[in-house]
């Protein structure tokens, strides 16, 4: 590993402390090096805030050591007035001679222009240090502008005999089956707290009647949504407790309330195409998809998928609603107590 590899995976291991918290911008970690010393560090903390080269040259005691300094970064300082003034100008202003870059930011109104400004202003600048393990960091915010819909995570939890609920129905709901053991659950409420977004079915709105919340982590609730063509949902679930923001996608026409929205789509369409577009032009960078089947199948057979996590518990029903089935093999297996949870990607 490179002396610049290694100071840019200190830059990943910074960035990584905004997770959850700086969505829809990217995880930005930065590190300033002097004499082969680090003289300061940042990272970006929380959307609408400083960025991360902010705080990392806020935090150098003594200024006059950035005149020969090597800023390390890994996404390219932005150019542009947003929330906060350009990194880019403030580097240029500090005089510092030198930055690595870890990745382009691929957003068009940055891609190569933080670049461009920093060279003509006699920076010594280098691009694309440890450039996969950068953009794998920011998968969301790649997938988000390459793919122009947010990063897709399908989750459910299955029994060891390859069922994810007894079959109910509106007229029989039974009560909802839980599968997977309570260190999975919590595992699933940290993960709620991190993306941006979670959908359900309608079946699984009306027959579990969810919170979809991050109630057993310490992360920020996400963004519920469901799919409600003819309102047939009972308007005391949980989704309607205006708690927090929610939408519904429907064919009605239905006012919207606070914290409440309704979205209506054409369901003579393809419907999930319909919904990605609407969270792309919300700014929604990713996305859990926790069931039932019907939904969880349409997402895997229009291929609008990024990572699947699914728990196997030990549990046997012989009958009931079969998992869904990925023609992938995990890339990861992990034990949670009883539970196996397995990661996929396409």
């Amino acid at each position: 590993m490179t002396i610049h590899e290694i100071y840019m995976q200190q830059c990943i291991q910074l960035a990584l402390k905004g997770f959850g918290s700086v969505a829809p911008n990217p995880m930005v970690g930065c590190v300033i090096v002097s004499d082969g010393n680090i003289i300061g560090e940042g990272y970006h903390q929380q959307y609408g805030q400083a960025h991360a080269e902010v705080n990392a040259i806020n935090s150098v005691k003594n200024k006059e050591l950035l005149l020969k300094s090597t800023l390390y970064v890994n996404l390219e300082p932005c150019s542009h007035f947003g929330k906060t003034p350009p990194c880019a100008d403030l580097i240029i202003e500090n005089k510092i001679p030198k930055v690595v870059i870890g990745s382009r930011d691929i957003n068009s109104i940055v891609n190569g222009l933080g670049i461009k400004k920093l060279r003509e202003a006699g920076i010594n600048v280098t691009v694309g240090v440890s450039e996969d393990d950068c953009k794998k960091l920011n998968k969301r915010f790649f997938t988000f502008h390459n793919k122009k819909r947010p990063y897709i995570i399908l989750k459910w939890a299955q029994t060891a005999d390859g069922f994810i609920d007894l079959k109910r129905s509106e007229e029989n709901p039974g009560k909802a089956m839980q599968i997977s053991n309570p260190e999975s659950q919590k595992l699933v409420h940290q993960w709620r707290g991190q993306e941006q977004a979670i959908i359900v079915g309608t079946n699984t709105a009306l027959l579990d009647n969810p919170k979809l919340t991050a109630r057993q982590s310490q992360g920020k609730n996400p963004l519920r949504i469901s799919i409600d063509k003819w309102l047939r949902l009972p308007k005391q679930h949980h989704l309607f407790d205006k708690s927090t923001p929610t939408l519904i996608f429907t064919a009605a026409d239905e006012p919207s309330e606070t914290f409440l929205e309704y979205i209506k789509i054409d369901f003579e369409k393809a419907i999930i195409p319909q919904i990605l577009n609407e969270l792309f032009n919300r700014s929604i960078q990713s996305l859990i998809v926790e069931g039932g089947e019907q939904l969880l199948n349409s997402f895997i057979e229009l291929g609008a998928w990024d990572e699947a996590r699914v728990f196997i518990s030990d549990k046997k029903i012989e009958k009931g609603i079969n998992a869904p089935v990925l023609k992938t093999k995990p890339i990861s297996k992990e034990n949670i107590s009883n539970d196996k949870l397995l990661t996929f990607l396409p």
